[in-house]
C-alpha cells in the first residue's frame, strides 16, 4: 500500500489485536503514518496506547492483526531494521552517573552511521552540559538527552512516548522546537501525549484510541468533522441570553450589528481540540442509544 504521495508508509497496522487475559487492550485498531509526518496518539488511560507502540516498537508481540514499520514487521525485524527507529521512553534513569557527552557517544558506537554525537548535543540545546551527571540534569534537560539518544543513530522513525511529563510550561515549549526541528530534517514521529495543547501544536495528524481501537483521525482542525467546528455567536437580548451555531459567524455578527448599535455582550466561541476530543470519548463509550452529555450535544 502507498500513502497519498505514493510513497509507503512509515507506519502501517491493520486489525491489529492484543489481549492480557480477559482484557482486550487493543481490539482491531487500524493505523497509518506516512513518512515526514508527526503523529499524536491521544486517548485515555487503558485506551491501548501503551500496547500499540511497544508492538509497534518490536518489544511486544501481538495477537493478530497486519503490522508493518519501514517496511517490516517488528515482531521478526532484525538489527539493521533497529537501527532505523528511535525510542525516546517517558522516563529513564539508566547510567545516571555518566556525563551527557561520555552518554551520547557511548550510544552513537552501537549505530551502524550514527550523526556526530557533538552535533546531536548542539542540537538538543545540551552544550553547557556536556560535562554534567545526567542525575544533575532538571527535569527538562534530561528530557533532551533522552531525545539526543533516541536520534543519534539516525533514525528514519523515531517513537516519543508523554516526552514532557512533568515540564513546566517553558521547557515544554523549547521540548516542542527541538521536535519541531526534527520535522525539519524529515524524521517521522509517532507521538502519545496527554497535552491537547501539544497535539496542536505539534502534530499533522491526532488519532484518538478509546477501548483498543481508533474512534476518530484528522488533522487539530478538522478532528471530529466540521460539524465540530460549528461556531457559537452568544449575545444577550431583552434580558435573556442568545445563541446561534454557525460555520458563518463573521456573517452572523455583521447582521447583529445592523441591528444594535453595541451587541450587548457579544461573544464568539469555537470547541477547543479539548472539547472536541472530549466528545469523541464520550460518544466511543457511551452505550447505544444512551444520551450524551450538554458539551457533546454542543459539539455537533
Amino acid at each position: 500500500m502507498t500513502t497519498r504521495h505514493g510513497t509507503a508508509p512509515a507506519i502501517e497496522v491493520a486489525g491489529l489485536r492484543k489481549r492480557y487475559g480477559q482484557k482486550q487492550a487493543v481490539d482491531g485498531l487500524d493505523l497509518q503514518v506516512a513518512a515526514g509526518e508527526i503523529v499524536a496518539i491521544l486517548g485515555p488511560n487503558g485506551a491501548g496506547k501503551t500496547t500499540t507502540v511497544e508492538i509497534l516498537e518490536g518489544y511486544r508481540h501481538r495477537d493478530d492483526g497486519h503490522v508493518r514499520v519501514l517496511g517490516e514487521d517488528p515482531q521478526t525485524a532484525g538489527r539493521a531494521w533497529r537501527a532505523r527507529i528511535g525510542v525516546v521512553l517517558q522516563g529513564t534513569n539508566d547510567l545516571a552517573e555518566a556525563s551527557v557527552g561520555e552518554l551520547v557517544r557511548h550510544f552513537s558506537r552501537f549505530y551502524p552511521d550514527p550523526r556526530d554525537p557533538d552535533e546531536v548535543i548542539d542540537a538538543v540545546g545540551l552544550r553547557e552540559k556536556v560535562r554534567v551527571r545526567a542525575r544533575q540534569l532538571s527535569g527538562g534537560q534530561r528530557r533532551r538527552l533522552d531525545v539526543a539518544l533516541g536520534i543519534v543513530g539516525r533514525p528514519d522513525l523515531v517513537f516519543l512516548d508523554e516526552p514532557t511529563t512533568g515540564f513546566d510550561p517553558q521547557a515544554r515549549r523549547s521540548f516542542w522546537d527541538l521536535v519541531e526541528s526534527l520535522r525539519t530534517d524529515g524524521t517521522t514521529i509517532l507521538l502519545t501525549t496527554h497535552y491537547l495543547e501539544e497535539a496542536e501544536r505539534l502534530a499533522d495528524r491526532v488519532v484518538v484510541v478509546a477501548d483498543g481501537r481508533v474512534v476518530a483521525e484528522g488533522t487539530p482542525d478538522d478532528l471530529g468533522g466540521r460539524g465540530a467546528r460549528q461556531a457559537v455567536v452568544r449575545w444577550v437580548e431583552d434580558g435573556a441570553v442568545r445563541e446561534v451555531r454557525t460555520d458563518t459567524p463573521t456573517r452572523t455578527v455583521a447582521e447583529l450589528a445592523a441591528r444594535f448599535d453595541e451587541v450587548p455582550e457579544l461573544q464568539v466561541l469555537r470547541p477547543t481540540l479539548e472539547d472536541v476530543y472530549l466528545g469523541l470519548l464520550q460518544g466511543a463509550t457511551a452505550p447505544a442509544g444512551e444520551p450524551t452529555d450538554a458539551k457533546q450535544e454542543a459539539l455537533r
